[in-house]
């Protein structure tokens, strides 16, 4: 399944955005697999100086927003788990900005961050992996919205290009 196969009833429109920053050149399965290559390759260019830098008050540190990506990428993973497995329970949302606000990532080493979100996605990929055509489309609500097991892989991916992007404007001064 590729990211041109999703349709717009499959995921809230607040994430059409993030879904627009995956590569249409892999399925689902390889992409979970290359970006997360791209991003760690990504992270270890960036100047260690720059690992605790925030652009603006009140903003998140490059290490901040990584451990950010970790746990969304769980948060996104157990909903796919639940809806392929045909749970009909709407699932609440989650406040990103609690997480962060105590999980410290400040004091941790960037290779712990970028070892623990390999290890989620290894997880996160094998999950995928074992999901049948059947299970990739079945749906669930989350958030308030209807939500595809397939479109909350690539949601993942989406979510991890975003930030990668942010990295390089907010923090790089790339354009």
């Amino acid at each position: 399944m590729n990211i041109k196969d999703l349709n717009e009833t499959e995921f809230a429109p607040y994430q059409a955005p993030y879904l627009m920053l995956v590569d249409d050149t892999w399925s689902l399965t390889e992409e979970l697999e290359v970006s997360l290559h791209n991003f760690i390759r990504f992270v270890q260019d960036i100047p260690m100086e720059k690992h605790d830098y925030r652009y603006a008050e009140g903003k998140w540190t490059i290490k901040d927003i990584i451990q950010h990506v970790i746990d969304a990428e769980r948060v996104f993973a157990y909903r796919a788990l639940r809806f392929a497995r045909n749970d009909s329970t709407e699932l609440p949302g989650y406040d990103e900005n609690h997480f962060a606000a105590t999980v410290n990532a400040n004091n941790r080493h960037l290779k712990d961050l970028l070892t623990e979100l390999s290890a989620v996605r290894h997880a996160t990929l094998l999950l995928f992996k074992s999901f049948t055509t059947e299970e990739l489309l079945r749906k669930g609500m989350a958030s308030g919205y209807a939500m595809s097991v397939r479109a909350l892989g690539f949601c993942i991916i989406g979510h991890q290009n975003h930030h990668m992007k942010i990295f390089r404007e907010r923090y790089l001064g790339e354009v």
